[in-house]
């Protein structure tokens, strides 16, 4: 369990602070002019962080650790698909509704909220 709340520790935050700037009604225009070397990038971080993820901390269990599990996959998965469709997913982002964009970027939150909340809470053990 000490792996999942070192993890959790790192990519709960990460997730909260990321998810919490780029909301849209934080900076409502932020991606409105996507470019692909910047889709591309970000892809490839997106990538790098979730391989780290899933090589670390890859267990599927029934409790709040799979929530890292899944951060590292999400981003693994994410990461790919930003590489090699950068344009392809620049065109769809912009396309999005805001309140589907909203409601992904609102769950983000609380799964980086619920990380955080248990790599920072005392053990009940």
């Amino acid at each position: 369990m000490s792996d999942s709340r070192r993890i959790a520790g790192l990519v709960g935050p990460a997730i909260v602070g990321i998810t919490a700037s780029e909301f849209p009604l934080v900076q409502p225009h932020l991606y409105d002019a996507q470019i692909p070397p910047v889709v591309y990038l970000s892809g490839v971080l997106l990538f790098i962080a979730g391989l780290a993820i899933v090589r670390a901390h890859n267990h599927w269990t029934r409790d709040w650790t799979v929530l890292v599990t899944l951060a590292g996959w999400v981003g693994l998965i994410l990461g790919v698909f930003r590489m090699f469709a950068a344009g392809f997913y620049g065109r769809g982002a912009a396309g999005l509704s805001a309140a589907v964009f909203m409601g992904l970027e609102g769950l983000l939150f609380v799964c980086g909220a619920i990380m955080t909340f248990k790599a920072y809470s005392r053990d009940r053990a």
